[in-house]
This record gives structure tokens, C-alpha cells and sequence, in this order.
């Protein structure tokens, strides 16, 4: 058994986690303004759930690439972590098309490509690590809810 590097462990969650920062950013205004004058889906969850669900999201983000980069010695990581890299900007850039634009077309146009290099990592992170994929599970299944959720936002708002 591997002798769990905690520094490395935490650095993972904490990068995650400042996605997740990142992105509020561009949200704190919008969310009180923009986003209340919005026509809303039927089954859109209260405000108050997103936080929660992301930041289990992004801790279990930061698990997975801990896994991943405790393979470095045994296993080529470089495209895993490259693709990592890219899927968690485009998760902060979301905040920034959708609220930081106020443009729901350019939020979904965000979350497509967004989904898409989710499921690349995902892929790549499969052939590490089993247990790195699964915990990206939640991510892409609250990601195709987000998807469909931005798609009905814009459908009813134009």
C-alpha cells in the first residue's frame, strides 16, 4: 500500500476548490440581479443548492487528481493531467460566459465544450486510475444536469 502524501492530497482539493472561487466570482452580482429576471426551468434547484453540490464536486475533483498524480512514478500522467488542467478552466470560464456575459447561448456553448473535455479526462483518467474516474462520475452527471438546466434557460429566455 502507497503511503498517502497529505500535502499532496490537500494541494489537489484546494486547487479545485479555487476554480470553484474563481468562478463565484463572476456570479456574485449576476446572481442577484440578471439571473432573478430570468424566466426559470421548472426543475431548476434553489440557489442555495449549487454551493454544497459543487464543493463536494470539487473535493472529489481534488481526490481524483491526487490519484492520478500519486501514479507519476509508475504511469505516464502528462495527458490526464493536461486534460485535468484544461476541463477546470473551462469550469471556471462557465461562470464567466453565463453570468459574467449575462448570455445563457454563450454559458450552453460553454458547458458542451466543458462536458466534452470532462469526458476526455474522464477517459484518460480511466486508464490511471479506476477509482479517478469514479469519483469524476458525480461531476459529469451534475455537469449533463447543469447542461440540460442551461439549456432550458436559454430555450425560455431567448
Amino acid at each position: 500500500m502507497r503511503q498517502i502524501s497529505y500535502v499532496k492530497l490537500i494541494l489537489s482539493v484546494l486547487i479545485c476548490n479555487c476554480a470553484g472561487i474563481i468562478g463565484s466570482m463572476a456570479t456574485q452580482s449576476s446572481v442577484d440581479g440578471w439571473y432573478t429576471t430570468l424566466v426559470r426551468p421548472s426543475f431548476a434547484p434553489p440557489s442555495w443548492v449549487f454551493a454544497p453540490v459543487w464543493t463536494v464536486i470539487y473535493c472529489l475533483m481534488g481526490i481524483s487528481l491526487y490519484l492520478i498524480w500519486s501514479e507519476a512514478r509508475i504511469r505516464p500522467i502528462k495527458v490526464p493531467i493536461n486534460l485535468f488542467s484544461i476541463q477546470l478552466i473551462l469550469n471556471a470560464a462557465w461562470s464567466f460566459l453565463f453570468f459574467g456575459l449575462e448570455s445563457t447561448l454563450a454559458g450552453f456553448v460553454g458547458i458542451v465544450i466543458l462536458w466534452l473535455a470532462i469526458i476526455g479526462t474522464m477517459m484518460s483518467f480511466y486508464r490511471v486510475s479506476k477509482t479517478a474516474f469514479l469519483l469524476f462520475v458525480p461531476y459529469i452527471l451534475w455537469v449533463s444536469f447543469a447542461a440540460l438546466l442551461n439549456y432550458q434557460f436559454m430555450r425560455l429566455n431567448g
